[in-house]
């Protein structure tokens, strides 16, 4: 059952007639802000389709033409000779496009549970050069998988999504609408600059901070990708539990309030600790003035919530996803500007870096956890032409504490939470994460 690799080759833009962008755009495009304070890494994202499916020389003409849109995904990264400042060169280089198949039948079942044959679904991101990776994999019963690679600091899971819904538009003959909002001049600092908030030690830290290591009896050897299913049945009854007649707090604040409670309890952690959740918020619908929803890059900060393990765990769930929504609503257009204004004067000034950088090696979140959500993003709505997938997952990606929330292929709004975390500590969150108690 070994995969076969076929071929593997650099695919370019395709440009309509009529286009002007080679006339008309720049040579580079400056990394804004809020790209340089994510994560410096490729993500990966794996689908799956039944038979019938399109031919691998449909698929690949689609990207072309998708990339002739999305034109920075085909560029490479670099450095402004002038400035020294990070850069999305707009060189066409192209991205990598991989052939491959198995001689055996897809097995559905096991590609819900993530772990490291999932790898041999897309390609390898280290050290790559290119900014997007494909590979299409057959299998003998006809199904195609399709492993996506992209890298964060281009752009983020909304703009990402949207240029996936955009591939298949293309696969399908059809017009690529609505074209991105490519403009990342638009998070100018304001004069004078105006510091609201606390940045250091939130998106950005000193160069010589170094992050302690959890002392804990376990390895990244031992860290596995437990997959929940929690239906829309469940998701009420959590909803109403954590909501009361003062307040109501959102489907997404109950679930995580409950997996941060579950998660801290079967983790066994210490009552004195401290355990905080990082939650992305999405500034497209918090900048004042609102940019489009198409605005292509990055545009995403993130909320803390944080509490004492034995008060988290002693109270209702009410007490965590109060904890959580205010933590959300807190960053806000204010909180953005602040942002933009520091990330643009003071950390320079400083000498600050990421955050992020610091984060994008850590195996191990304990006693913190990480939420990426991605309910809102399209990515069932990636169609070549013969249907949706039946099935979306993340990658195996073994860090402890790193929770994905994403829709149910059921497309019932139920939703599937894949949660890694210590071999040791699953039994315990098997036995609790269904329980309204």
């Amino acid at each position: 059952m070994k995969l076969k690799i076929s071929s593997s080759k650099i695919v370019k833009p395709i440009y309509e007639s009529n286009s002007n962008v080679l006339n008309n755009s720049p040579n580079f495009i400056h990394l804004s802000v809020f790209d340089r304070v994510t994560y410096d890494q490729h993500v990966a994202v794996i689908y799956a389709y039944r038979p019938p499916t399109p031919s691998n020389a449909a698929v690949e003409l689609g990207l072309r033409r998708a990339l002739g849109v999305y034109r920075a995904w085909a560029g490479r990264l670099g450095t402004d000779p002038a400035t020294g400042n990070p850069i999305i060169l707009l060189n066409d280089a192209g991205v990598r496009f991989v052939e491959a198949s198995f001689d055996h039948a897809l097995d559905e079942q096991s590609m819900l549970k993530p772990s490291r044959s999932s790898l041999t679904l897309h390609p390898a991101f280290d050290g790559v050069v290119e900014l997007v990776q494909v590979q299409l994999t057959r299998f003998a019963c006809g199904s195609l998988v399709v492993g996506f690679t992209s890298h964060h600091l281009v752009a983020d899971g909304h703009a990402t999504s949207d240029f996936l819904v955009a591939w298949g538009r293309a696969c399908r003959g059809l017009e690529i609408v609505p074209r991105p909002f490519c403009d990342r001049a638009v998070f100018s600092p304001r004069d004078p600059p105006v510091f609201e908030y606390e940045h250091r030690g939130v998106e950005f830290i000193s160069k010589n901070f170094k992050k302690a290591y959890p002392l804990i009896d376990n390895s990244v050897e031992n860290i596995v990708v437990h997959r929940v299913h929690y239906t829309v049945d469940f998701l009420s009854r959590l909803k109403a539990k954590a909501s009361s007649n003062k307040a109501s707090y959102t489907t997404f604040e109950s679930l995580v309030g409950h997996l941060w409670r579950a998660i801290t309890i079967a983790r066994g952690l210490n009552g004195h600790e401290t355990t905080q959740v990082r939650m992305s918020v999405d500034g497209r619908s918090r900048i004042k003035p609102k940019l489009p929803d198409e605005y292509f890059g990055n545009l995403v900060l993130w909320a803390f919530a944080r509490s004492k393990v034995e008060v988290l765990v002693e109270n209702p769930l009410s007490y965590a996803a109060r904890l959580l929504h205010e933590a959300i609503v807190n960053v806000g257009d204010d909180y953005f500007k602040s942002f933009i204004d520091f990330a643009s004067h003071k950390a320079k000034e400083e000498d600050l870096i990421p955050n992020a950088v610091a984060d994008t090696h850590e195996s191990i979140l304990w006693p913190d956890l990480e939420v990426d959500s991605w309910l809102r993003f399209p990515f069932y709505d990636l169609d070549f032409g013969s249907g949706s997938p039946h099935i979306f997952v993340p990658s195996f990606s073994p860090t402890e504490g790193m929770i994905f929330l994403l829709p149910s292929f059921a497309k019932d709004r139920s939703i599937d939470v894949f949660v890694p975390l210590f071999r040791d500590n699953v039994a315990k969150f098997e036995e609790i994460c269904y329980s309204l108690d």
